[in-house]
Formats: C-alpha cells, structure tokens, sequence
C-alpha cells in the first residue's frame, strides 16, 4: 500500500523580484512541484516600519504569485517568517491569507542553534533561533484562524514531540505538513545541529511519528538530499521530499529545476507523482 501512495516534494526558492519569481514559480510548478515555499521578499526587511512591512511584504509575495496562479491556479505555496524582531515573524500571514491565495502557512516549533565552527570543528556563535511554546501557539492559531495547513520544520527532535504532542490533544490545525530536516556536520551556517542524514536518525523520527498518520517529508541540510540514504528510505517507506537551493550544500552547482528533475526521476522508480491536487488532499488541506 504505501509502494503505490502518490509520492509530493516541495521545493524551497529564494527569488527577490517579481520580474524573476514569476518565471521561477511557473518552471518549477510546470515541473511538477507540489509545493513551493517561497523565502522572503525585500519589504520583509526589518528596516521597513512595522505596518508598512506586513502589507509591503504580502503585496510583494501577491504580486509574485498572482501571476503564478493565474497559470497553475492549483499551485501551493507558502512564505517564510519575516526578518525582524520575533513578535512580528509571523504578522504577514493575515493579510496574505484575506487574499485567498494562501492554502498553507507555516510554523518552526522548537529552537535550535546556529552558528559557524572553528577551524577544528567546534561549534561557534551566540545566535538562537528560538521559538517559545506560546510563540507556537500563536503559529498554530493563525492556521485555525485563516484554516491553512502548516508546513512544519523540525530541526531538532524536540520541535517534532511538540508537534505529536498537538496531534494527540486533538488542537493540531488540518493540513499538517511535517518536514525532517537532517543536517550534515556544516549545516545551516556552518555548524550542525538536529540528527544526521542517516537510516538510524529517520528510524528515530519515524518512530515519534508512528501512529499520528501525519505526512512527511526528509531534508538534508549543507548536503544533498538526493545523494543521501533517506531519500531513498522516504521514497521506499510512504514519506516524500523537501529540496532546493536553499539548503543545498553537495558538491555539484545544480539548479532548483534540476533537482526537481532528479526527485521526479527518483519518485518514478518506486511511486506515482503527485500533483499538486493530489498534494492538497494526501494533506487533507482546508478548502477555501
């Protein structure tokens, strides 16, 4: 049964302008993604005053993803948080979704940190990325709220027991979207963090998630999801795949289309493809 479950992937792009996001969007979506999360736009800059911000920030990624729509009208797709002070990471979801174009949100529930290493190796720096359990809260409701899906990024395993631990409480929002991100020993920014891409690591997370039926994802951090052993198992075991540049750090300089070519190959071997119609109900997302 899971051989035969149509196999999605997201694909995350970080386009600045409309003039280029546009044709990226399109591309990727004629080439079947699922999914696109889309990382910020220039009004997402904390510099831009708070209100002006939110609605330049939502205007930038409508005025991208009108056009997108328009030829795929089955598109999904998601922002990133805004860059700023944490109480308004999330302040752009409202006004994007009261435009009726937004299926999915997002939310990071956990914290994790990030930095470089030195040059034998040991993790350096002060910055954390954090996100408290009332800030989760808050991500989630805006879902209730707006009813989209979140799409969940789990870089450590606690951020995943915070999402069972919903799910089991019966509050987790409809259309949950759960990624595993793996990192290899650069990570993000130049350190690890969470599990390795390893057999033994997506064991461990599939285990905290038996049981929910919640759908899944496996991402490999400052490598190459493709060239690592869980996106075979993910393919073999009923999960499906979060790529792109964004986190890409392999040897090669593919494109995102390219890597989208490489997962629909992959999916091919062992399991249909979805489409994004069969994407929105395998996340049995909220209609609009």
């Amino acid at each position: 049964m899971i051989r035969w479950r149509p196999s999605a992937y997201t694909v995350a792009i970080s386009p600045i302008t409309a003039e280029y996001c546009p044709h990226a969007g399109a591309s990727h979506h004629r080439g079947r993604d699922q999914r696109v999360h889309h990382q910020g736009p220039p009004a997402a800059r904390p510099d831009v005053a708070r209100g002006a911000r939110d609605g330049a920030a939502a205007d930038e990624y409508l005025a991208i993803w009108r056009d997108v729509l328009a030829e795929r009208p089955d598109a999904l797709w998601y922002p990133t948080v805004n860059i700023g002070p944490p109480a308004q990471w999330y302040d752009h979801v409202t006004p994007l979704a009261e435009s009726g174009l937004l299926r999915m949100s997002l939310s990071d529930p956990g914290s994790v940190n990030l930095g470089g290493a030195s040059a034998d190796g040991v993790p350096t720096g002060s910055f954390v990325y954090a996100n408290s359990f009332d800030d989760i809260a808050h991500q989630l409701a805006l879902c209730h709220e707006h009813r989209l899906g979140p799409s969940f990024a789990v870089y450590e395993p606690g951020f995943l027991r915070t999402i069972v631990a919903y799910h089991r409480a019966g509050r987790l929002p409809a259309g949950a979207f759960v990624k595993l991100y793996f990192s290899e020993d650069r990570g993000l920014t130049g350190s690890p963090f969470g599990l390795p891409p390893t057999a033994t690591a997506l064991a461990a997370y599939l285990e905290l998630l038996d049981g929910t039926g919640l759908p899944w994802a496996v991402s490999v951090v400052g490598g190459d999801v493709m060239a690592s052993e869980v996106s075979k198992l993910a393919i073999e075991q009923g999960g499906h795949l979060h790529l792109g540049l964004e986190f890409y750090g392999g040897d090669r300089t593919p494109t995102n289309v390219e890597l989208v070519e490489e997962a629909v190959s992959a999916c091919r071997a062992g399991r249909p493809i979805a489409t994004c119609d069969d994407a929105a109900a395998l996340l049995d997302l909220p209609r609009r």
